[in-house]
């Protein structure tokens, strides 16, 4: 019962229209000025300044200051995944068609700092093929076959920045209704992919765009074994 308020608060924050918009428009992990938001959204400075502050009073939002501007982005990766998480829910309890309608998101899409959509389930899937997890009571982590797999994309566990983040983490994939890699690990492996110039990233979008020939070896190397 104690927990009750705390969950309205965050929800009614998140509930209102433009903040939900804003907090859409921040979850390709860029931080944006407080005009380039209200462009965004389609609303008056003064308005978008009082959605910012009621963001930043529930925690949900960030702020960095940069000489005179002020640059504001999702607070953490947890608030990402909750709000991909709303996202998939909002689709299931209020539209037939499952995730984004553009085809490019639903391929493969920022989620915050970590590859998600078709593409980001496959990883997923491979890895839990090729028996690459090993569950614990915290969540999951990588054993010697998974790194052995990562290791062809020049990933290993030297390279992973040690944070308190979690090192991997399933994240429910907002379109594709299954899981796809987030955590340290995560966001580690699509900054690699981007590194490779096997992906990029979409101008004012959460859309990735695969080379041709990055999008086959993802999915050579990621195959499902029968």
């Amino acid at each position: 019962m104690h927990d009750e308020p705390r969950i309205a608060s965050v929800a009614a924050v998140i509930g209102d229209r433009g903040r939900a918009q804003v907090l859409t428009a921040l979850m390709d992990g860029r931080a944006l000025t407080a005009t380039e938001l209200a462009d965004a959204v389609g609303v008056t400075r003064s308005t978008m300044s009082s959605h910012l502050s009621r963001l930043q009073q529930a925690r949900l939002i960030a702020v960095e200051s940069q000489g005179r501007h002020r640059y504001f982005r999702i607070a953490n990766a947890d608030v990402a995944e909750l709000l991909e998480g709303l996202m998939g829910l909002a689709q299931l309890t209020s539209a037939p068609i499952f995730g984004p309608r553009d085809p490019a998101l639903r391929k493969a899409r920022l989620c915050y700092d970590h590859l998600a959509g078709e593409l980001g389930v496959l990883i997923f899937d491979g890895l839990q093929q090729s028996a690459a997890f090993a569950p614990t009571r915290d969540g999951l982590i990588m054993n010697e076959s998974g790194w052995a797999l990562l290791n062809k994309l020049g990933l290993s566990k030297s390279s992973i920045p040690q944070t308190r983040r979690p090192l991997c983490r399933a994240c429910i994939d907002w379109s594709e209704r299954r899981h796809h890699l987030a955590g340290a690990l995560g966001a580690a492996l699509m900054q690699r992919l981007i590194e490779l110039r096997w992906a990029k990233r979409q101008p004012h979008s959460r859309a990735l765009q695969f080379s041709a020939g990055g999008e086959r070896l993802i999915r050579q190397l990621f195959a499902q074994r029968t």
